[in-house]
């Protein structure tokens, strides 16, 4: 192995959701173990999601300023078409300034300016989708872009077939050891996890502890929730559960998934492409509710994958009621051979190798790029 390769540098885009980050966490993980010398720089948004956990993490971060396109009004839009060639030459100087040998585009508006400039840079190129529905900067980049790497089956419609490769979805390596492990039963309680996603989810957390009133009270006896609600919602979850005498932890955010990942015996969750891999690698069966208004309603399509492979069941939340949510808890608690059975379903749905996969393919690009 040569010097150079030695020092591998890779760069990382994309951000705003820990959704978008996690994949990004780990691709970055996969590469320091190939190239234990790697020198790796995220270049992202200044949300405190993105700077906490990469800061936790131990990895180099800058930031580009810009805006998001999908959804906006007429005067944000102009803001962010406005800032574009800003974010272009911030890119410019920061690809000038690190040298990469690859980018690496997880997606997220911020992905758009800065995989751009590293292609007229004459930069490798990769973008990852998450999602089973493109993002519109993944869906733009695709044109452009060495290589698309995706999380799930059937999602390539709208990309270059000779550019595709189906990686799965990077899960960080604490939750991929845990996976490896054998989880062992604490208590006689069961263990019901919430999650609405890194921001939580107002729906979900009024609708937990109202469907959970509904369920008889010598079952919640035996219960155990743990409950991520969000920076808004916490003091409202916790007010709920109190009349109800459940076993309860409620927190906006939890930095320690592997700890409440190894406690739940079940969740109630919304549909994000990195959560249910990660369900899917731990083997958890999971109640989904998709967040109606995604884009493109991509958390829809997302759990449908995990429903058609018995890993999950369906809620959406249109229509969606105390009593039938309440109705599906039940019919968990009743039937642990059930949850036996879908959590061996979600596994046979993961993909623990996807950072080996997108790393492998970067290394190819980079290898192309050299010749």
């Amino acid at each position: 192995m040569t010097r150079r390769d030695q020092q591998m540098r890779l760069l990382l885009t994309g951000g705003g959701t820990g959704g978008h980050l996690f994949p990004a966490v780990a691709t970055a993980q996969a590469f320091r173990n190939r190239f234990p010398d790697c020198k790796v720089l995220f270049v992202g948004t200044n949300r405190k999601i993105d700077t906490n956990s990469l800061a936790r993490y131990g990895f180099d971060s800058e930031t580009v300023t810009c805006y998001g396109l999908k959804g906006k009004n007429i005067f944000q839009l102009i803001r962010a078409v406005a800032t574009l060639p800003f974010a272009y030459m911030q890119a410019l100087k920061i690809i000038r300034n690190f040298r990469p040998d690859v980018i690496l585009g997880v997606g997220g508006y911020v992905t758009g300016p800065v995989v751009a400039a590293g292609k007229q840079m004459g930069i490798a190129t990769v973008i990852h989708e998450q999602n089973s529905v493109p993002g519109l900067a993944n869906r733009k980049l695709g044109k452009i872009a060495d290589r698309v790497c995706l999380s799930l089956p059937g999602s390539g419609q709208l990309f270059d077939a000779e550019k595709i490769v189906y990686t799965g979805n990077p899960v960080r390596e604490n939750i991929l050891r845990l996976g490896g492990v054998a989880q062992e039963k604490k208590g006689d309680k069961t263990c019901i996890l919430v999650l609405g996603g890194s921001q939580g989810a107002h729906a979900i957390n009024e609708l937990v502890p109202r469907a959970l009133a509904l369920v008889p009270e010598k079952s919640r006896q035996h219960l155990k929730i743990i409950h991520q609600t969000g920076s808004r919602d916490a003091q409202m979850v916790e007010k709920a559960y109190r009349t109800l005498k459940i076993d309860v932890e409620v927190a906006p955010f939890f930095n320690d998934m592997e700890k409440v990942y190894r406690d739940a015996d079940f969740l109630i969750s919304r549909a994000g492409a990195t959560t249910l891999s990660e369900l899917a690698v731990l083997g958890k069966p999971a109640v989904l509710i998709p967040y109606p208004f995604a884009a493109d309603n991509h958390q829809q399509k997302n759990a449908d994958y995990y429903v058609q492979g018995g890993g999950a069941v369906l809620l959406p939340e249109a229509g969606l009621t105390p009593e039938k949510l309440a109705q599906a808890v039940q019919e968990l608690l009743d039937n642990p051979k059930k949850r036996e059975k879908m959590a061996a379903s979600m596994k046979k749905l993961a993909f623990p190798d996807a950072p080996e996969r997108i790393v492998a393919c970067c290394l190819e690009e980079i290898a192309r790029k050299r010749k």
